[in-house]
């Protein structure tokens, strides 16, 4: 059995579900069998067979993704090879302080929530504000542009400078994707360059990869000379 996390007692049932159902579907995704702990929270793991190292080294962040705020759904798209998890600890900026700690969980989230969800939006990311920490979870490009953001309201920021700050990455972001797709369209062009102005080329190419290797008996050579 394998340790996994420990969760809040207030998340354990949000963990199990109703009549266990939502432990049975992490189960079947995670491929192992759940030990939760209703007491201390610990949640451990035994495989079934022998697991995947990818899938084993992820099972630990759906856990404490859901053990932070993160609905189970979504918690389990952190199996997914290119999806990530991100936890900060409000506690590090604010130190202990409990009023602190709430004056902060506010600024993340905004009015209605309207903070937040400009955040998920504009970097394509999910947030969920839960206790002390925020947890964000998304691809490597959507945690890039999420981490200046959410770690400049941590330090004090205004909303509109983490916003205007948020939207020039997110610009930065596009337009270096875009020059890329413009340097692998201008390579492929390249290297089909000389192709096109030699008639047959591509074919004649072809057939000398596929055709076989001329075999020598033994003491013969070929030698090549001028006309």
């Amino acid at each position: 059995m394998e340790h996994l996390s420990r969760v809040p007692k207030d998340r354990i049932a949000v963990l199990i579900g109703k009549s266990g159902k939502t432990r049975q579907m992490i189960e079947e995704a995670c491929e192992g069998k759940l030990t939760i702990d209703s007491h201390s929270g610990d949640v451990s793991i035994s495989w079934t067979g022998d697991p995947d190292p990818i899938r084993r080294m992820k099972v630990p962040d759906v856990i404490a993704a859901i053990g932070r705020g993160f609905s189970p759904d979504r918690a389990v798209q952190l199996l997914e090879d290119n999806v990530f998890l991100r936890m900060y600890d409000i506690r590090e900026w604010v130190g202990r302080q409990p009023n602190q700690t709430r004056r902060m969980r506010s600024r993340l989230i905004g009015t209605n929530g309207r903070i937040r969800t400009l955040l998920e939006e504009m970097s394509r990311c999910e947030i969920a504000v839960y206790g002390s920490t925020v947890a964000v979870m998304g691809d490597n490009e959507s945690l890039a542009l999420a981490a200046p953001a959410i770690e400049g309201i941590l330090d004090g920021s205004e909303h509109s400078t983490v916003l205007f700050g948020l939207e020039q990455d997110k610009r930065r972001q596009r337009l270096r994707s875009k020059n890329l797709e413009t340097f692998r369209d201008k390579s492929s062009i390249d290297s089909d360059s000389f192709e096109s102005m030699v008639p047959g080329f591509s074919e004649a190419r072809r057939r000398m990869a596929d055709s076989n290797p001329m075999e020598l008996e033994e003491g013969e050579s070929v030698r090549f000379e001028e006309e």
